[in-house]
């Protein structure tokens, strides 16, 4: 049992600077257009598109934390960033990475290793956002403390509303075909 304590202790503090200032969640105010290679990759990977599931947010408990933590900072060190002309030729093209890849590519792996892990689809949302006026995708993560980013550009997981983005679209929690503008932040 003291073990059990011990390495609960551990992980609470051990993960808790990584996904620290959680609380908002993300208001959606209508339609938005969805990235351009957005519908050829769904062609290819529709289960990595899909958003159903049921379950809107993953009671966040620290063994979900965890693995959040664990997915975020695997993929970040497993993949070489790379921009799309350099990988495939063309300027835009969302796929899932082996070797190389770019934001996107980051954001798809990350989903695909959370489905794998049994969470629901409709809690992970490709979104995109502007970051120093380029374009840039994360995964978004619905949670009971909030939307949690998982980013190629850090390890650490933070809430949405805690990072440096102008974030403007996201997959629509009800149909991952369309997209949704981002209004801004409400507490949770």
């Amino acid at each position: 049992m003291n073990r059990f304590i011990a390495k609960t202790t551990f992980l609470l503090l051990f993960f808790a600077p990584a996904i620290a200032d959680a609380g908002t969640i993300m208001k959606t105010a209508g339609k938005a257009f969805a990235p351009p290679a957005f519908a050829s990759f769904c062609s290819r990977e529709p289960q990595l598109c899909r958003t159903n599931g049921g379950q809107k947010a993953v009671v966040l408990r620290s063994d979900k934390a965890s693995e959040l933590q664990q997915v975020n900072s695997a993929v970040n060190a497993r993949i070489k960033e790379r921009s799309d002309r350099a990988n495939v030729g063309r300027d835009d093209d969302w796929r899932v990475p082996t070797t190389y890849g770019d934001c996107e590519d980051f954001a798809i792996l990350k989903k695909r290793e959370l489905l794998k892990r049994g969470w629901p689809a409709s809690a992970l949302l490709l979104t995109v956002a502007r970051y120093h006026g380029d374009g840039h995708t994360v995964l978004t993560v619905r949670t009971s403390e909030g939307d949690l980013v998982l980013d190629n550009l850090t390890n650490s997981v933070r809430d949405w509303s805690r990072t440096p983005y102008d974030y403007f679209a996201r997959q629509s929690q009800s149909n991952g075909s369309r997209w949704e503008r981002i209004a801004g932040a409400q507490q949770i």
